[in-house]
């Protein structure tokens, strides 16, 4: 079929309103092509294949098929996956994908717009935009959400460990938001729009009063991440129930400290509040005084971090093994599998540029409280392996952490 003939044939199906998989049906009767259509959370909306191992060739991105991302303005909607036997015009590609990411955009208005009223909810509750717990809980019906016997807030942080393609984000939140509606289904979620926020960061509400239900929840979320999205680590935090919904905002700050403790652990990437310890102590000063918060940690464990930044080393990550071994340099040594040579060396380092001796216990109790507030505020520690001149050549192998 020529190309104009072709183009005919795709918008007429799509002139008569008959939705999204007719659309691609016709399209790929005029090409004489298999196609498939996805979100952008990866789920299929529409295939027309010549057989079933042909539909899991497109899905899966097999050998011979091409992916082109379908935009709606400057926003990707979906990807159109094709295997032709003889390729289209690159014109007739571009029309093509132009016309699918108008029905794409057609067929999941509604739920954008369920998306978009979710994230200003939550963008009001967060805020503190709405005057009292009465027009709180009436917004929230208006979402079919039940706050009146309380709630809870996880954060959840993906972080690529190689370059992401377009929509990566907006896969990430839809992911969360799935795992959390298979335990509570009317559990809605919004992208942070926090400053300073690494990689992708989803703030999730949970509606309902038990603790129990807002533990599975989580899991679930870590679980659809993992299964979902590969080549990426991740961090959850969890906060207490807030009975009363107007402490909403409160479970967000104890969701993200919960979040930002954990994407520094090994331990795992689920972490409710309850389990972040000391680092609670830390929360009402970051509410209260932020800047004071900042200041500790300027004085104590920053030129660390820039130190490593600036010459890929590891002194924090030698810091917090040595802290968690109890100052004892043999363990901390086999524990980043290097010499305690290069152990000394490091912690000389930390003390020249910190000016506390990790010898003296003022000195190990101030780098330790300043690693928390460096937790609390959620900075990053830098992540290269460490080369340093004088390590007496120990090179340490990054730690398995979960590390936005």
């Amino acid at each position: 079929m020529s190309d104009l003939a072709a183009l005919d044939a795709i918008t007429e199906a799509v002139e008569s309103g008959a939705g999204l998989p007719e659309v691609v049906r016709a399209a790929a009767r005029a090409l004489g092509a298999s196609l498939a259509v996805t979100d952008v959370a990866g789920a299929t909306l529409a295939v027309a294949a010549r057989s079933p191992a042909e539909e899991r060739a497109l899905l899966s991105q097999g050998r011979g098929v091409n992916s082109l991302p379908l935009r709606v303005a400057d926003t990707v909607v979906g990807a159109l996956h094709m295997r032709a036997k003889t390729e289209p015009s690159a014109s007739i590609r571009r029309l093509l994908a132009t016309m699918i990411a108008s029905e794409v955009e057609r067929v999941r208005a509604p739920e954008r717009m369920s998306e978009s009223a979710a994230a200003d909810f939550l963008r009001a509750v967060l805020g503190r935009e709405l005057s009292g717990r009465e027009e709180l809980l009436a917004r929230a019906k208006e979402l079919s959400l039940e706050l009146a016997e309380g709630a809870s807030m996880i954060v959840a942080r993906a972080h690529p460990l190689l370059p992401a393609d377009e929509g990566w984000r907006g896969r990430v939140r839809s992911i969360a938001e799935r795992g959390a509606r298979g335990v509570v289904s009317r559990s809605i979620a919004a992208l942070a729009e926090r400053e300073g926020a690494l990689g992708a960061e989803v703030l999730l509400l949970i509606p309902g009063g038990q603790e129990q239900l807002a533990a599975r929840a989580a899991d679930a979320v870590r679980r659809e991440l993992e299964a979902g999205l590969a080549g990426c680590t991740f961090a959850i935090g969890r906060s207490r129930i807030a009975e009363d919904p107007a402490e909403l905002p409160r479970a967000a700050s104890e969701a993200l400290l919960a979040a930002n403790v954990t994407q520094g652990s090994e331990d795992g990437a689920v972490l409710a509040f309850e389990q972040t310890g000391a680092y609670r102590l830390l929360l009402s000063a970051m509410s209260e005084n932020p800047q004071e918060l900042q200041r500790f940690y300027g004085e104590t464990v920053e030129p660390l971090v820039a130190y490593d930044n600036q010459y890929e080393t590891d002194l924090v990550g030698t810091l917090e093994a040595f802290l968690d071994a109890d100052g004892n340099v043999a363990r901390t040594a086999q524990r980043l599998f290097t010499h305690r040579h290069t152990i000394y060396y490091r912690l000389e380092r930390v003390r020249e540029l910190s000016g506390l001796d990790v010898s003296s216990s003022d000195g190990r109790e101030k780098l330790s409280l300043g690693l928390k507030a460096m937790r609390v505020l959620g900075i990053p520690a830098a992540g290269g392996p460490a080369s340093e001149a004088g390590a007496e050549g120990g090179r340490v192998p990054r730690r398995s952490s979960r590390r936005g």
